[in-house]
């Protein structure tokens, strides 16, 4: 697939998101539009701004541009190469005092995983009390949910790559704010960089938010592909998400929540060409 192939694509795939979304018209970063070349820059255009479906009131805004890069340098680095990027992101995160956040965690989260081109990416929201404490990503409740996830798709911790909007603890576990999500995300993006993953599962509506630059929500995107860089993304909901129900004792909202997810995580694993182990299956489904 040619490099213009990709962004073509990735184009196609944002006006579609767009469209399904109730936008009626969008507009293009000029950059996109001399990236896309002085040949056919104007006919993309004309098809960019054709009207879409009608738009609903209540309808979430959408990202209004889309940012194409070419395919990173990381893609020929050696797995110690990568590691060693990853490491060296992680001093960046561990010196940073860009925003307040920093003054309260014990320790920063940058993330851990699978370095080389792991067929998933787990991007969550921020670090909880376990996190901070360990320096690791989703070790608590909701990651040991995550874990049950990872395995009912055929897969070990060690087999994808896990991380966070934010690398350190909200206060109380309050949602990052939107400065906090803006100053933290050029680190996710350089780990995205380096690691390649085949495809992001986004959990969480701040993790979309965080990603994808939308106030589209959760219930809305759940399940559904969008495009971050040319790598195909499925949101769904956060493990904790799923764990209230379960807490609440609400059995109907648990069960309609789990089958949403493992919906979604099937959708994955055909964009991958796999199927679930049909053991892991079934519990994902209890």
């Amino acid at each position: 697939m040619s490099e213009w192939t990709e962004i073509i694509d990735g184009l196609t795939d944002h006006l579609t998101l767009l469209k399904e979304l109730g936008e009626r018209t969008v507009s293009l970063d000029p950059e996109v539009l001399r990236a896309l070349g002085p040949r056919n820059a104007s006919g993309r255009a004309r098809a960019a701004a054709a009207p879409a479906a009608p738009q609903h009131p209540a309808s979430a805004s959408a990202p209004r541009s889309m940012t194409f890069t070419t395919p990173d340098a990381s893609v020929s680095r050696t797995p110690e190469q990568r590691r060693q990027a990853l490491d060296e992101i992680a001093e960046r995160i561990a010196t940073c005092e860009a925003c307040d956040l920093y003054r309260q965690r014990n320790r920063c989260v940058p993330g851990q995983g699978n370095p080389c081109t792991p067929d998933v990416m787990f991007i969550g929201e921020a670090p909880g009390a376990d996190e901070d404490r360990e320096g690791l990503a989703f070790i608590g409740a909701a990651g040991q949910f995550l874990t049950k996830m990872i395995e009912a798709m055929g897969y070990t911790r060690d087999d994808v790559f896990i991380a966070n909007i934010c690398k350190c603890r909200p206060p109380n576990n309050r949602t990052p704010a939107a400065d906090e999500m803006r100053t933290c995300l050029p680190f996710l993006r350089d780990q995205i960089r380096i690691v390649q993953p085949k495809t992001i599962v986004l959990l969480g509506g701040t993790a979309i938010r965080g990603l994808l630059e939308t106030q589209a929500g959760v219930s809305r995107l759940q399940g559904n592909w969008t495009r971050y860089e040319g790598i195909p993304v499925m949101p769904t909901y956060h493990p904790a998400y799923i764990l209230r129900f379960e807490s609440a004792g609400d059995a109907v909202g648990l069960k309609r929540a789990k089958t949403e997810v493992w919906r979604a995580l099937k959708l994955v694993l055909a964009q991958l060409g796999r199927t679930p182990p049909r053991r892991a299956a079934r519990a994902a489904r209890s």
